[in-house]
């Protein structure tokens, strides 16, 4: 099986409409199997070890049946970089036409992260507003920054991995002042085992993103261990991989929050057209198109080694 998927590896470089935590072009490498293809896009500084779930994903992908689905489309949010100049913010708003949620990147600076999230309530009053931080709060400075986003902004639907750590987390919960919805990535994403992590009272919310967690059934497998809400979220893939995570957010039957499964947007070019219409992308394969986006024999070579040793690191 893997020596085929390798024979059929493409590997492409699409580049993004602003930089988003560092990256302006997204590395990927697709490969065609028995169900279609397939998307393998660990960020290039990931360990083969991390890069293990990401392969497990892919092969799913490329050789299983997607399982039931529930869905025809999926409702997503917006998401907002970490972006200080408000005509740029405007003109990413525009990129997601009917969502009625906004995801914001926030942490490196408080007065500009304000500033952000003023201009996105300015420009959708009607919006849910939801933040990412990406674990890069202390205690301390999370009751702070928080407060602050809560008075001058006001109420947030809920706050995606605000600390790193799952004792932080705890100690936030119980030293926040006002209603605050708290979503776990991070800490299950980056968890040796994620079964074996306690989210309770220090997590109300899970963010499931497909790719990183192993495939479908696997994700299916940690939603159903924790019991709590879900939101499918994506990693900045492809059409090709965003395709994969759309069928997971549709194989579930109740899905409460809008998915995080328009990044697509925020690429300058794509394999494929993932539209969104009134706030939802439709679910269905795609067959990517590779015009000029293929990288040099160098980089592909450099895939190749690394998917070779991620397949080592797996056995």
């Amino acid at each position: 099986m893997l020596p085929e998927l390798l024979e059929s590896m493409r590997v492409i470089a699409l580049p993004t409409k602003t930089d988003f935590r560092g990256v302006t072009s997204r590395e990927i490498a697709l490969f065609k199997g028995a169900t279609g293809w397939a998307e393998f896009s660990p960020f290039l500084e990931y360990s083969p070890a991390e890069c293990v779930p990401w392969l497990q994903s892919m092969i799913a992908a490329a050789t299983q049946a997607p399982p039931k689905m529930y869905q025809e489309k999926i409702k997503v949010n917006g998401t907002i970089p970490e972006l200080n100049n408000a005509a740029e913010i405007e003109e990413i708003v525009k990129l997601f036409p009917g969502v009625s949620t906004f995801k914001v990147k926030v942490g490196a600076d408080l007065v500009a992260d304000i500033a952000r999230l003023k201009v996105i309530r300015r420009l959708a009053p009607e919006a849910k507003l939801r933040i990412d931080v990406n674990g890069t709060w202390s205690v301390a400075t999370a009751v702070e920054n928080l407060t602050a986003i809560y008075d001058q902004v006001g109420s947030l639907e809920y706050v995606e991995q605000p600390c790193a750590t799952i004792d932080e987390l705890y100690k936030l919960k119980e030293m926040i002042k006002f209603p605050l919805l708290i979503a776990g990535d991070e800490i299950i994403r980056k968890a040796y085992d994620p079964f074996a992590v306690n989210l309770q009272g220090a997590v109300d919310i899970l963010v499931l993103k497909v790719a990183p967690l192993g495939g479908i059934e696997r994700a299916h497998q940690i939603a159903e261990h924790f019991q709590l809400p879900i939101v499918i979220s994506s990693a900045l893939e492809s059409a090709v991989g965003i395709s994969y995570g759309l069928k997971l957010a549709a194989s579930f039957q109740d899905l409460t929050f809008d998915c995080g499964l328009g990044t697509g947007s925020l690429l300058s070019k794509d394999v494929a057209n993932l539209p969104i219409i009134d706030g939802a992308i439709t679910v269905v394969d795609v067959e990517p198109q590779f015009e000029d986006f293929e990288v040099s024999p160098e980089r592909q070579q450099w895939w190749k080694n690394r998917l070779l040793q991620t397949i080592e690191k797996s056995r």
